[in-house]
């Protein structure tokens, strides 16, 4: 019930709106004047309960009016009409219960949104000869060519020629209280929205004018105009459906095509003004057809026009700040009380005040500001939405939504020929290898390009086409994998395809698996195996870490190993080698030690290492370090002392005192000093690994992991000629 304070005025706003445009709807489609009416009342009353929008606002839309007329024509008389509306209400009924709704999640956002805009130009266009008091064109008649031969731009050039002077005035008037609202008091009373105020006033003004400026008055053509109703005999107003004409195979025809046109429109207009619900609820489409269906059966047995969820009306709801779908059941009841009590009331309202309310409503839907927007994410989206907005203004809204998901479509297919897949090359320590990463959909429009690019492969090269992404692979993409494997035994290229669906298997064996092997292993020299790390950590930093096949690694490996590295890591959980540094099964010898500190056993692995053929010793510490921090904590419980007892002199090196032992800087920089003293103690530990490095064999270096930043700072690479500033004198050994 508190929300009823915003949906009231909403209802009352849109009311105000959907009137007129009712009645000009069913005028436009020569069917009787309160068809429209009765649809309005329909559409809010019965579609606005069982639909599940908050913000949808149903009822007879100008879309419709042409295959309307068109049908009256056709089949003869407006009640065999009503059994074509039925018909088409009880398919909608069908298609919610058997969820047809589900392609509204095919409408791309660019076409949606080039809808809303198109919809905003078009309600300015249309509303200018309004504002300016000439009302000759069809209300509500949003396709760019209208009934009285006239077009959009032709109808603006006819008024501009024939101004009614007082419809100028209260228009004008009108959209700047309207602009300028949240700058005056009444804006703080709820129940008091704007366009409610801008009607007052018009009619107000209006009879001021006629009282005492004869030649501002604005003459009852200008006016809504709303016909008297026999209120003792509404049944006279109720058109029944000819049920004799139901096997008419024109009727059922009739019926088909207004189905599938309000189906579209409808679910095309509720993804849309779900875009504009500043709360951005969902509408469920299934429920949404089922609602229009119960909507158009009632409007066939009671002699409405057929109806769909109308943008315009939904619309202006969101843009009077509505907050539950309340406000769309109480226009319709507000719609069934004016036209049985109000209309003496109603035909007081000047149309130039309702043209105010939908330029602002247009303005706000097409604002330069959407356009930037669009134009900043690329052409493939920009432009799309510009031939949806100009397909619409120049022909009808249904016609220019296809066109612009026609523009849509043929964006994506561009796109997707000209980039369907990404090539990138890796430097691993078996070498370079070029990885060819398909996307989700691969169809035969991606068959050149795919044979183009594998065919330019160098020959003597590894090559890994990657398909774990695709889902769908066509049968000529297949066959071109299949053909350059052949090509590929001819050239010496080495390749690997993994990741392919059960059903488009190739099942032929892995060609290479990125292991070491000891010869590889005995080229690789310290210098270069430092360099493979700072790449696998870039891969692992960008997201794009290379395929482990660790089943197959696993079986290489099984019968000995050849490791490049060995790390003397803390045991923090976020800082794992082989994960940082991109590297699989057997490529790294891993020492896990709380603070990265070094001990006799963990020089005796460093030993051993050597022995396996590593051939570089990395001492990783990291930040935020919990063993650093319990070190300058000062403590010593337990075994820990074992640790943080090591890390102390790290601690006075830094000149940490106790009114700095919180600071993150302090710890990160003790770590770093921690990780420079446990390369000294590794060289100063062991006779064996000096000789190694001083020979070249081995080489020695720190490194940083940021753990935020995901980076690993490596440190000056320790060889022969440099070792000297990590040895320490006899004493300070003996000390």
């Amino acid at each position: 019930m508190n929300k009823l304070k915003y949906d009231i005025p909403a209802a009352i706003v849109v009311f105000l709106v959907a009137l007129p445009l009712c009645l000009g709807i069913a005028l436009a489609s020569g069917a009787p004047l309160f068809s429209g009416i009765i649809s309005g009342i329909i559409g809010g009353i019965v579609v606005g309960m069982i639909s599940g929008s908050q913000t949808s606002v149903s009822g007879p839309a100008a879309g419709l009016a042409a295959v309307v007329l068109a049908s009256i024509t056709k089949l003869g008389t407006f009640e065999i009409l009503l059994v074509a509306i039925l018909i088409a209400g009880v398919l909608q009924l069908a298609m919610g219960i058997f969820r047809a709704g589900f392609i509204a999640n095919y409408i791309p956002s660019n076409v949606i949104k080039g809808l809303l805009a198109a919809i905003g130009i078009l309600l300015i266009l249309k509303q200018i000869p309004h504002a300016i008091g000439y009302d000759k064109t069809d209300v509500d008649n949003f396709s760019f060519t209208q009934g009285n031969g006239e077009n959009t731009f032709s109808a603006i050039a006819n008024a501009l020629s024939v101004i009614t002077p007082g419809a100028l005035v209260i228009s004008l008037l009108s959209v700047l209280m309207l602009v300028y609202w949240d700058k005056t008091p009444f804006k703080r009373f709820k129940l008091l929205p704007a366009p409610l105020f801008v009607v007052a006033v018009g009619i107000v003004l209006n009879i001021i004018f006629s009282k005492y400026a004869p030649f501002l008055a604005i003459e009852p053509t200008h006016l809504v105009d709303i016909p008297p109703i026999d209120t003792s005999n509404p049944g006279a107003y109720l058109h029944l459906p000819d049920i004799s004409h139901f096997a008419n195979r024109d009727v059922w025809f009739v019926g088909i095509t207004i189905a599938i046109v309000a189906s579209l429109e409808t679910l095309l207009n509720v993804e849309a003004v779900d875009k504009l619900d500043p709360h951005k609820r969902e509408t469920p489409p299934n429920r949404e057809l089922v609602a229009q269906g119960v909507g158009n059966i009632f409007a066939g047995l009671l002699g409405g026009l057929p109806l769909t969820s109308v943008i315009v009306r939904s619309s202006v709801n969101v843009q009077s700040g509505n907050k539950t779908k309340a406000s769309a059941v109480l226009h319709g009841v507000f719609m069934l009380v004016s036209v049985l009590l109000l209309s003496p009331l109603l035909n007081l309202i000047p149309l130039a005040a309702l043209a105010a309310i939908l330029i602002t409503t247009g303005y706000k839907l097409a604002k330069v500001s959407l356009f930037r927007d669009m134009y900043q994410k690329g052409w493939s989206q920009f432009v799309p939405f510009v031939i949806t907005v100009l397909a619409i203004v120049f022909t009808d809204l249904l016609m220019g939504v296809l066109i612009g998901l026609a523009a849509g479509v043929f964006y994506l297919m561009r796109s997707n020929f000209r980039n369907p897949f990404s090539i990138e090359q890796y430097r691993l320590h078996i070498g370079e290898v070029i990885k060819m990463e398909l996307p989700n959909q691969v169809s035969f429009l991606n068959k050149a390009t795919i044979k183009t690019a594998l065919w330019e492969i160098p020959d003597g090269s590894k090559v890994l086409i990657n398909a774990s992404n695709a889902d769908f692979i066509d049968h000529d993409v297949l066959e071109t994998i299949q053909d350059y494997r052949v090509v590929a035994a001819e050239r010496d290229v080495q390749l690997n395809v993994i990741g392919l669906r059960e059903k488009y298997a190739l099942n032929d064996p892995i060609q290479f698996v990125p292991v070491l092997d000891q010869e590889t292993q005995k080229k690789l020299r310290p210098h270069e195996v430092l360099q493979l790390l700072r790449d696998g950590n870039e891969r692992f930093k960008a997201g794009r870490c290379f395929e482990k096949y660790y089943r197959d690694q696993a079986d290489a490996t099984a019968a000995g190993q050849h490791p490049m590295a060995v790390v003397v890591n803390c045991i923090d959980s976020r800082t794992s080698p082989e994960i940082i540094f991109d590297a699989g099964l057997g490529d790294l010898l891993t020492i896990r030690i709380a603070g990265n500190v070094i001990s006799r056993e963990i020089i005796g692995s460093l030993e051993i290492a050597s022995k396996l053929g590593a051939k570089l010793i990395v001492v990783k510490g990291h930040s935020s370090c919990g063993a650093i921090g319990l070190a300058m904590a000062n403590e010593h419980a337990h075994s820990i002392g074992a640790i943080t007892g090591k890390i102390q002199l790290a601690i006075h090196q830094c000149s940490a005192d106790h009114g700095g032992l919180g600071s993150k800087e302090l710890r990160d920089q003790i770590a770093r000093q921690n990780i420079e003293n446990s390369l000294a103690e590794v060289i100063n530990g062991s006779e064996y690994l000096r000789g190694c490095i001083e020979r070249g064999e081995m080489g020695l270096v720190g490194a940083y992991h940021d753990i935020a930043a995901k980076t690993v700072q490596f440190g000056e690479l320790v060889t022969g000629d440099k070792i000297d500033r990590y040895r320490k004198s006899d004493s300070d050994l003996a000390a």
